[in-house]
């Protein structure tokens, strides 16, 4: 049984699909099957259930996989360990995000001080965030809800303020902030239900006895804006969104009432070996978020 074997098996396992995880591995389809068949011969059962083109991780899978994920990451972590002896020059971290749109300035900021150490990205949702840690996909992942579970340490960076954009020429475009009872009547472009904006907003919607008219469910914030500026409705975004988008195009305003935030946090796996990289890009991120708030970036020219 080979050590490549088994990651490629954790990555069918993780994807139920073989051709996206040969695609992630950068290998064919067909060489990938093989080598799953074949670990499958050795282990003497099969480890998905098959029905055509469709695979599912069966029980002697789900039984194989949870050991492996333990020896693969007691793997991970020695060889994490003597690189980190070498010290952090050519250091690698693997990192899951929500929204890439912070990530530019913040990475630039830590190359320009480590310019070997490299980064693999990943966007996911939450519940996948979990799973990466747990398997030792990722060392650390920033979230914008908080990750309460068992073995992962989380800490709030920043509470990101939701606020309201409207078209230029909407009736709420010269007022500085609003309450959501003002708006209970206005038309919605939302994002679709599962991004996190969208899940906070329906709460406070549902918190305040409103059943906002949502015309349009977007994928992209980009297309929500668009459809914003062409005067077809109002949504939302985010303070620390604002930051990095050109908002000329619509007016932010802020909510009143009720107070209406998202946390920004990070978290990581509590019982697993972290490089010198690893730890430093950690603390960078703190101090990064930090000087965010001392910089006063969400201050009044922000809207």
């Amino acid at each position: 049984m080979e050590l490549l074997q088994l990651k490629y098996f954790r990555i069918v396992a993780r994807h139920e699909h073989m051709t996206r995880a040969a695609k992630e591995l950068r290998i064919a389809q067909p060489a990938l099957s093989q080598t799953i068949a074949k670990l499958e011969l050795e282990v003497g059962v099969p480890l998905f259930d098959r029905q055509g083109r469709q695979i599912k991780l069966n029980s002697f899978g789900k039984a194989f996989l949870k050991h492996m994920d333990r020896a693969l990451s007691a793997i991970d972590d020695g060889l994490q360990e003597v690189k980190d002896l070498a010290g952090m020059e050519h250091g690698y971290i693997t990192l899951s995000v929500v929204s890439t749109q912070v990530l530019g300035d913040m990475l630039k900021a830590f190359h320009l001080e480590h310019p070997n150490v490299k980064f693999r990205v990943h966007q996911q949702p939450v519940q996948t965030m979990i799973q990466q840690l747990h398997s030792g996909e990722v060392d650390l992942c920033i979230t914008s809800l908080p990750i309460e579970h068992t073995g992962i340490e989380s800490i709030t960076l920043i509470n990101d303020e939701i606020i309201l954009i409207v078209p230029q020429e909407h009736r709420l475009a010269g007022k500085r902030s609003v309450r959501l009872i003002d708006i209970a009547d206005e038309t919605f472009i939302n994002l679709k239900k599962g991004n996190n904006i969208r899940d906070l907003t329906d709460m406070y919607f549902e918190q305040a006895g409103i059943k906002p008219d949502i015309a349009f469910e977007i994928d992209e914030p980009a297309s929500v804006r668009s459809l914003v500026k062409a005067g077809l409705g109002i949504s939302f975004s985010t303070l620390l969104n604002l930051r990095y988008w050109d908002h000329t195009t619509v007016v932010p305003l802020r909510i009143e009432e009720p107070v209406c935030q998202r946390p920004i946090g990070l978290a990581w796996k509590t019982d697993r070996f972290h490089s010198l990289a690893v730890r430093s890009f950690r603390q960078f991120v703190t101090d990064y978020f930090t000087k965010l708030e001392k910089d006063k970036w969400l201050d009044e020219s922000a809207l």
